[in-house]
């Protein structure tokens, strides 16, 4: 735990040498660097992602070992956004060229099928090529409270090495499980989080508040338990800790953990005390629409959650079959996202409904609109409004939610924004002729 109030590269650089140095951490070969680059927009997203110069500052340091043969910084860009974009908004284009590394987006990687011998959930993903081929994979996440997962650093951040194609699959009452499968690929031998500025909110869209912390791990669940203490949870609050705690991955118990630095856990979480993320509890927004928050439909004993996997941190259901994390979580990174261009849309929105999963009970707006939102969506109960608009999808992709939600409840949109439309286009087509040439050229 080490004080860095800035995102100065060379103070970073001497801390993750001291870091690497005490946890006797040796990288060799093949080195993979995944940060975090969900989103970013130069506008108006500002601490959403990794900041490149903590990644930098890890890639400076691979270059002084020689047992490091070859330097990759990978991620996936966020769902239904073409690759290359966020990274391009976040800097991490200019700074692969200005390091002479790789940068790829693994939705642009070859890949193979694995199927996983420990999973629950998500059973097998294609794995990109860069994770399957690294000797070395160090995760750097950013701190942020999360909408549906209390917490993202370490573990959260390997839905991040899921490409397009297998992201969404089980992303719904079974995501806490979905997290924990994917640590059988994306175990890392190092963690190194950004939590110089947090995020809360919409964690893709976040309000940022200054930490000013660097955390190093040789483990990556002792690290996401160090950084749900530092964001004042118990560790064993946070679902899919638990979850990898009972499958055998590891400790939780902050009393089995080594911790060392000249940043105090409990000076940490004094600052963070009492911070809000609004966007935890969708019945706690300030704005005229209403949700009616439902269960997932029947998945079948094989592909059921694990039995303590709702959310303990949220009044939405009490239902053990709660959908936190489908088209609510959806529902949640529209308003976030809205909310953060534009301060104060969604408490000046249209008022109406908002219906996610199979919701028991009576939906009554009449005179306005009710959003059924999902394939599974649905009233068990009296619906009554003057329109009702169904928008298909499991889950639904939030940039479709974009596309629509604004102009049914009367708010802006990120979408009509004239630059990252142009942007959208610009890097859609040029995913396009990546992948035509991924066919073309052989592996």
């Amino acid at each position: 735990m080490r004080r860095c109030e800035t995102a100065d590269p060379a103070t970073i650089r001497a801390i993750i040498a001291e870091c690497f140095s005490e946890l006797k951490f040796q990288p060799r070969g093949r080195a993979l660097i995944k940060p975090n680059i969900v989103t970013a927009n130069r506008q108006y997203i500002h601490h959403s992602h990794t900041h490149p110069a903590v990644t930098e500052a890890i890639a400076h340091h691979l270059k002084t070992r020689p047992e490091v043969t070859q330097i990759t910084i990978g991620e996936s860009s966020g769902f239904g956004i073409p690759p290359g974009l966020f990274a391009h908004e976040a800097g991490y284009d200019a700074l692969a060229r200005r390091l002479k590394v790789r940068l790829v987006d693994f939705n642009e990687d070859r890949a193979t099928w694995v199927d996983l011998k420990k999973a629950v959930a998500q059973k097998g993903f294609h794995v990109p090529r860069s994770i399957l081929e690294a000797d070395t994979k160090i995760w750097v996440p950013k701190l942020k409270y999360h909408i549906c997962c209390e917490v993202t650093n370490s573990l959260k951040l390997n839905i991040g090495i899921l490409q397009h194609r297998d992201r969404m699959a089980v992303h719904d009452n079974r995501l806490n499980d979905k997290i924990v499968d994917m640590l059988e690929i994306g175990y890392p031998d190092c963690v190194v989080t950004d939590a110089i500025h947090i995020g809360h909110g919409f964690e893709s869209a976040p309000q940022g508040f200054h930490l000013g912390l660097l955390l190093v791990s040789n483990n990556p669940l002792a690290a996401d338990a160090v950084a749900g203490a530092a964001l004042c949870y118990k560790p064993e609050e946070i679902v899919h800790l638990r979850i990898a705690r009972d499958r055998g991955y590891g400790s939780i118990d902050l009393n089995d953990i080594h911790i060392s630095g000249d940043y105090p856990l409990d000076e940490i979480a004094s600052k963070t005390k009492g911070l809000v993320s609004e966007y935890q509890d969708i019945l706690a927004v300030d704005t005229p629409i209403k949700f009616y928050c439902g269960d997932a439909p029947d998945h079948g004993p094989e592909n059921a959650p694990s039995p303590d996997c709702s959310p303990s941190v949220r009044r939405e259901s009490e239902s053990a079959n709660f959908c936190y994390g489908g088209c609510l979580a959806a529902v949640k990174g529209c308003l976030g996202t809205i909310d953060k261009r534009r301060p104060g849309s969604v408490s000046r929105s249209r008022p109406g409904a908002v219906v996610t999963g199979i919701y028991k009970g009576d939906v009554i707006h009449p005179g306005q609109t009710a959003f059924l939102i999902g394939d599974c969506s649905r009233v068990d109960g009296t619906l009554e409004a003057k329109r009702v608009i169904r928008l298909s999808g499991c889950p639904i992709g939030a940039s479709k939610l974009l596309i629509k939600m604004p102009s049914v409840f009367k708010m802006p949109s990120p979408m009509s924004d004239a630059r990252s439309a142009a942007q959208f286009i610009y890097f859609t087509i040029r995913h396009a002729l990546r992948k035509l040439l991924l066919k073309i050229i052989p592996g």
